[in-house]
């Protein structure tokens, strides 16, 4: 998301860094090509206009002109532009009332991702907040809408209400918070029908459930990528509906990203969660300054940390701890590393975090870092047997043509991912000896201290590490080193990775 907006600022801001001394034509003309990138980002007009003035009042003043260095002042400022735009400082949570069952209402057009959403929200709260949550469809119009929901029930494992043929959307409503307070359960989720308009008789319907349930949580769900069309629909649905809240669907299809810029500044009401995927656990929340940073090319390292730290499995981490102490490095293990990236959105979705990256999408796509690249390594190592990935120096040439033949590629990329084993392998083998002081140098080298330091993440800090000592270390790291392999790519100037550029977003 916000693809497009990031490469256009980030080359605005590129040329305003090469400049000491920043005169009122040059804020100008970087606040009219900012102008431009909003407009073709697909962001309303209106919300341009009073982005655009507010920055130019901030951008021309004194503290902007005898900056020392001017051009990191101007990010700021439409940094603090754009959080603001996006809903301010703070995430907005769910409002859960103290006395249980809270109900959320779910609303939006046909095709929105409505009933999908409500079992990802679903999941969120009985997972991460430990909540006792019911579902209930109320989509009598759609087929087998009512089935599609108890599916994706026993797919997050969470309780839907019964189906009962031939009963109308409010008895629904009236069956759902009897059983909701019988079963002792704290939410109750209810899926709307989806409008394919905005139909006069169904949005009298769904004012009808509100009523009669009296919801914590009035959700819209929009599609982000039919642009201003759902701003346009948020203001219709609140003009019938008392709405709470938005949730934007598809939103890692979308790279422009204007109806949320805009959604907030219209409507007035804050993005509570983005649907980032199609599996279930794919729903972010909405966090403003993190969405900003993304944007002006700050990666997301917060959600990096999340991301790992949802997916980490203790046990299996300690025990390739132990393995790794004693030089131990087989391809199971790799297999097992390329598996947990798969599992942190791949590739991609883990270099779409990082800071600075989107400068290097050129650099990235001639070292072949995607996720094909990991699935094909993935696919060499299945294709192996127990033996070969414990012992992979039994690997004669009529082997590996065995295994390219299996794996769908060519003996060169077995070759390939072999040697990256091998020097990651000798690699580990050298940082072991000494009782694994080669170890204790690296986690220092990170940032060492565990959980502690991921709190430090979590503040927005991130520990130095000298890029040409981790590169040592870390030489011929999977995926990472292209067509000729054992390398990492350049990163010049990435914060917190050795470089001492200003950082326009810490707050002084």
């Amino acid at each position: 998301m916000f693809e497009g907006l990031t490469e256009r600022l980030s080359g605005v801001f590129d040329r305003l860094s090469g400049r000491g001394v920043l005169s009122e034509k040059d804020v100008d003309e970087a606040l009219r090509e900012v102008r431009v990138a909003l407009l073709e980002a697909d962001v309303a007009l209106p919300v341009v206009k009073d982005f655009i003035a507010k920055a130019r009042e901030e951008a021309t003043g004194e503290a902007v002109i005898r900056s020392i260095r001017p051009a990191d002042q101007v990010v700021k400022i439409v940094y603090d532009g754009l959080v603001e735009m996006l809903g301010g400082e703070e995430p907005v949570g769910l409002n859960i009332a103290l006395n249980p069952p809270s109900v959320i209402l779910m609303s939006g057009l046909q095709g929105s991702g409505k009933t999908t959403t409500s079992a990802k929200l679903a999941l969120r709260l009985s997972k991460t907040d430990r909540k006792k949550v019911l579902m209930a469809s109320l989509d009598t119009r759609r087929p087998a809408a009512m089935e599609q929901l108890a599916m994706l029930g026993k797919q997050v494992e969470v309780d839907t209400l019964p189906i009962v043929a031939g009963q109308s959307a409010v008895d629904i409503a009236k069956r759902a918070m009897s059983a909701a307070k019988l079963g002792g359960y704290d939410i109750l989720i209810l899926d709307t029908a989806g409008r394919t308009t905005l139909d006069e008789s169904m949005m009298a319907e769904a004012a009808e459930i509100a009523r009669i349930s009296s919801p914590a949580e009035t959700i819209l769900v929009a599609d982000s990528l039919t642009g201003q069309d759902a701003v346009r629909t948020a203001k219709a649905f609140h003009e019938r509906l008392p709405l709470t809240g938005l949730i934007l669907t598809r939103a890692d299809g979308d790279g422009r990203g204007g109806a949320a810029l805009s959604m907030r500044a219209v409507t007035g009401l804050p993005i509570k969660f983005l649907g980032a995927g199609e599996k279930v656990e794919a729903l972010d929340v909405f966090d403003a300054r993190r969405v900003a940073g993304r944007i002006l090319g700050q990666g997301d390292i917060v959600a990096l940390v999340e991301k790992a730290a949802a997916d980490f499995d203790q046990a299996k981490s300690e025990a390739m701890a132990r393995k790794l102490a004693k030089g131990q490095f087989d391809l199971d293990m790799l297999s097992e590393q390329l598996s947990q990236m798969q599992k942190m959105g791949g590739m991609e979705g883990l270099m779409g975090m990082l800071p600075g990256v989107q400068k290097m999408k050129g650099q990235i796509a001639e070292a072949g870092l995607n996720d094909k690249s990991i699935s094909r390594q993935q696919a060499i190592i299945s294709s192996m047997t127990k033996l070969e990935r414990k012992k992979p120096d039994i690997l004669a040439a009529s082997r590996k043509r065995r295994i390219a033949a299996g794996s769908g590629v060519d003996v060169a990329e077995v070759n390939r991912l072999l040697k990256q084993h091998r020097q990651m392998a000798d690699a580990f083998k050298m940082m072991s000896k000494g009782g694994g002081k080669g170890f204790a140098k690296m986690a220092a080298m990170l940032g060492g201290g565990g959980g502690d330091r991921l709190k430090n993440l979590g503040g927005g800090k991130m520990p130095e590490v000298d890029p040409a000592e981790l590169e040592k270390q870390l030489k011929g790291l999977p995926g990472l080193g292209g067509p000729g392999g054992g390398s990492l790519p350049n990163l010049p100037g990435l914060p917190g990775l050795g470089a001492s550029s200003f950082n326009p977003f810490k707050k002084n």
